[in-house]
């Protein structure tokens, strides 16, 4: 889907046809759409398709009529329970107008979309992409303080029972804790080389949002590596408490096998088809079964001496 946007007396209006100045969002595009996209705008269709690869990793490259900036932009995974996940962002850039294209709809765009941004216009092209990716570093934070309240929830989930269940999600969240990381690593490096580019015009007063920008980042960073060892060694920590109970179990079930076996071996040795004592006796039976009950409680009071129950 394309739409064509542009800012006119200060509010953002859907445009029916291209204009100088007009901030193109394409949203999973048809092969139709794309060819249409290179041949009226100039751009090569290996350009268009690369932020369509999910593969394709953040960079940021130069043609002669326009620049293409890729940064990977964080959204919630549709099939996991508790997964966030990380896909490419295409930024366009000429000198007649901007371009973003996406595998699908994000919340980063449709808040520019929506009027959620202020100070936004779209001929404004340096200041616009600075907001971009400030706004994307903001939902990188928003989605770490989502997976930190979720792997709280868990926690608790799994003091009160061990379960895989809980496991298997904290391993989700520390996979797109993985995926966050990398990603903003890969931003990081794009943000200081699209600044050294002469082709992307820097003015004196985006100073202040670039470095909001950088600081942003950064702090995604950072909360995205602490957010990561914490997981990592809590999941490994529940595993090791699972498997700790799990001996536990294994060794009373042990010891209650041992206790039980003496009275079957009792059993077994007056049921042999030979002469035994106590035959002829008629309170025998009762004898061998207090036996065996002295038996089984000296076991019992031995076991536990040995802290095997």
């Amino acid at each position: 889907m394309i739409s064509m946007y542009k800012t006119q007396n200060d509010r953002l209006e859907l445009m029916q046809s291209f204009e100088i100045g007009t901030w193109i969002n394409v949203e999973n595009p048809t092969l139709e759409e794309i060819d249409y996209l290179s041949k009226t705008f100039g751009i090569a269709p290996e350009d268009l398709r690369a932020g369509l690869d999910e593969e394709e990793r953040a960079h940021i490259n130069t043609e002669a009529n326009y620049t293409v900036i890729i940064v990977d932009v964080p959204v919630k995974d549709e099939e996991g329970i508790h997964e966030y996940a990380t896909i490419p962002m295409e930024i366009v850039i000429s000198e007649q107008f901007m371009m973003t294209i996406c595998l699908r709809r994000v919340d980063l765009v449709q808040d520019f979309i929506t009027g959620k941004i202020k100070t936004f216009y779209t001929f404004k092209k340096t200041r616009f992409i600075l907001q971009l990716l400030y706004k994307n570093a903001s939902y990188y934070l928003q989605y770490l303080r989502y997976i930190d309240k979720a792997s709280n929830k868990i926690e608790q989930e799994l003091n009160k029972s061990m379960r895989n269940k809980e496991l298997v999600q904290l391993l989700e969240l520390e996979k797109s804790l993985v995926y966050f990381t990398t990603s903003l690593r890969a931003n990081e490096i794009v943000f200081e080389k699209m600044m050294r580019m002469e082709k992307i015009k820097q003015y004196p007063e985006d100073k202040d949002l670039l470095e909001d920008l950088i600081i942003e980042n950064k702090q995604a960073m950072e909360m995205a590596n602490i957010y990561s060892s914490i997981l990592s060694e809590t999941r490994d920590a529940f595993a090791s408490v699972i498997s700790n109970n799990l001996n536990i179990v294994m060794k009373t079930l042990t010891s209650l096998t041992i206790v039980l076996s003496i009275p079957t071996m009792i059993f077994s040795l007056f049921g042999m088809n030979v002469p035994l004592p106590l035959m002829s006796n008629p309170y025998g039976y009762l004898y061998i079964l207090a036996g065996s009950f002295v038996l089984i409680i000296l076991g019992v009071i031995i076991m536990l001496r040995k802290k095997m129950f």
